[in-house]
């Protein structure tokens, strides 16, 4: 675990029983495998769990106390009675639904149909998963800082950077000014002329991509006002982000790698910041929406020109 991840307790209220099994998924990469036997642990069986105390669950994890006491600060609870509180939500609203059917990896030669359903199941995981860990204050408070920015820098690379450009387009038909940034050199050269006033938002799922990271702390250092779109709110890019929006993923496997899945949740949170924008900025975002249908209405309609 790198000393970037907050063991500790931050404020706040800690997240909601939904929420669990999501925080387990995103953080348990960055946790020590001690930390991660006691997260999957509570992950897999919160009845079994709900009913132990700390010492019954160090014991049935193979670990310490003072383990399961800091991978629940570190999963948001003041402590682990407020994690056995949660754990048992959880369990009442997992005995209440019904249990997902589909659950298998995709194998190489599962048949089409299979591959849908089990993609579709994927995604609707993922983007459950997202909404319930995503922080609507810090959401909020993004929201806010490009409504007011003069200028919007997007870093991203890879699938990433299809995502950036989404948002950028969006932006665009809104009337802000933002421009989405792939080349790696040019990304930063831009970064060195935003000032105060000005917005950086920067899109990685590892947290840890220097083409992204050095843009967006270029930004950070000049005074911008700076957003990570992440997988890994613990990872280095958070170090230079004013607001950190997490994301989720769905499993990975040998025919599903990170990238879809990572596409996935950051859409949706690209979506919640473009939504969040336009409300707050209707009475010019909507006049703009519709210059920009009717100015490709032609296109779509050869015959009204």
């Amino acid at each position: 675990m790198t000393n970037d991840v907050k063991e500790s307790f931050s404020g706040g209220a800690p997240p909601a029983p939904a929420a669990l099994a999501a925080k387990v998924r995103t953080l348990a990469p960055s946790m020590t495998r001690s930390m991660q036997r006691v997260a999957e642990a509570v992950a897999g069986d919160p009845a079994g769990c709900a009913a132990l105390t700390v010492t019954g669950l160090a014991e049935l994890t193979g670990t310490s106390e003072a383990t399961v006491v800091r991978t629940a600060r570190l999963l948001g609870y003041p402590g682990y009675r407020d994690l056995r509180l949660a754990l048992a939500g959880l369990a009442a609203q997992q005995q209440s639904g019904r249990a997902p059917a589909v659950t298998a990896d995709i194998a190489v030669d599962d048949p089409i149909a299979d591959v849908v359903a089990k993609l579709a199941y994927d995604e609707q995981q993922t983007l459950a998963d997202t909404a319930a860990a995503l922080d609507t204050v810090q959401l909020s408070a993004a929201v806010g800082a490009l409504v007011g920015a003069r200028r919007i820098d997007i870093y991203g690379v890879g699938a990433s950077s299809l995502v950036g450009q989404d948002l950028a387009q969006k932006l665009l038909r809104i009337g802000l000014i933002a421009h989405a940034h792939t080349d790696p050199h040019l990304a930063v050269t831009n970064a060195v002329q935003l000032r105060s006033g000005d917005a950086a938002v920067a899109i990685t799922h590892s947290g840890s991509t220097g083409d992204v990271i050095e843009p967006l702390r270029v930004a950070f250092d000049h005074g911008a006002t700076t957003i990570a779109i992440t997988g890994r709110p613990d990872g280095p890019i958070s170090q230079y982000a004013d607001h950190v929006l997490t994301t989720s993923t769905a499993r990975e496997s040998e025919l599903r790698p990170a990238a879809m899945s990572s596409r996935t949740s950051q859409l949706l949170v690209v979506d919640c910041l473009f939504i969040g924008i336009a409300q707050r900025t209707y009475e010019t975002a909507a006049p703009a929406l519709s210059a920009s249908y009717e100015a490709l209405a032609h296109r779509h309609n050869p015959r009204t020109r």
